[in-house]
């Protein structure tokens, strides 16, 4: 495939993911974004700013450079744009990246707390508590810097932003997708689990374990 096709199916891709995050309810208005990382190529494709959700489309997205500068298409890329494309130029393991701004997650986001590992959802996905990373402004790559910095010292694929969101990453950008879904839906558990009393951690050797186990044991073989 050359990059030109591998283009024409990241745009249809990424342009149905954000879908789920409306699906899930994890972005409102224009918030919010996914981007793919182009393999064979130093570009992302990204939603563009300030877009209706109800108006992306695949010829919509639009594609950048790993400095984040308009390569294809007609509209601004996503405010956000320089965040992801820092994660692609220093972590070249993450395919895609997701930035929500999903009310529970947020809200930890808001108070500069990382989520506990206190459920087995989270030593499976995150390996982990969900760490915060430092408070930064939209404009540069900021952003991306703290990304990076905060990820690097951990398994998670989520970072709560502080005073701003989770971003997530993930081996493409539907595992992305997923890791955003996830990390809202405990950070609601855990919240609520925390108006009963104190939530109990899990210990590190069984959060070792579900990670390891969930990671390379659970779901499907491949078929031949």
């Amino acid at each position: 495939m050359t990059v030109a096709q591998t283009i024409l199916t990241l745009r249809e891709q990424v342009a149905g993911l954000h879908a789920e995050l409306v699906r899930n309810a994890l972005v409102a208005w224009t918030a919010g974004n996914v981007s793919a990382r182009v393999p064979g190529a130093d570009l992302l494709v990204i939603k563009p700013s300030g877009v209706s959700y109800d108006d992306i489309a695949p010829d919509t997205m639009v594609v950048t450079d790993l400095e984040g500068k308009l390569v294809e298409g007609d509209l601004a890329p996503s405010s956000d744009t320089a965040a992801h494309a820092y994660v692609y130029r220093h972590m070249p393991e993450v395919g895609g990246v997701v930035h929500t701004h999903s009310t529970y997650a947020t809200a930890w986001a808001a108070r500069g707390e990382p989520i506990p590992c206190v459920l087995t959802m989270i030593a499976d996905e995150f390996g982990g508590d969900i760490p915060v990373g430092p408070f930064a402004l939209i404009g540069d790559d900021s952003i991306g810097r703290g990304i990076v910095e905060t990820l690097r010292a951990g398994r998670s694929r989520a970072v709560l932003m502080r005073n701003h969101g989770p971003f997530t990453v993930g081996k493409d950008a539907k595992a992305a997708v997923k890791a955003a879904v996830l990390c809202e839906d405990v950070a609601r558990t855990v919240h609520i689990a925390r108006q009963l009393g104190e939530p109990v951690p899990i210990a590190a050797h069984h959060v070792d374990s579900l990670y390891d186990r969930y990671q390379n044991v659970y779901g499907q073989e491949p078929r031949a």
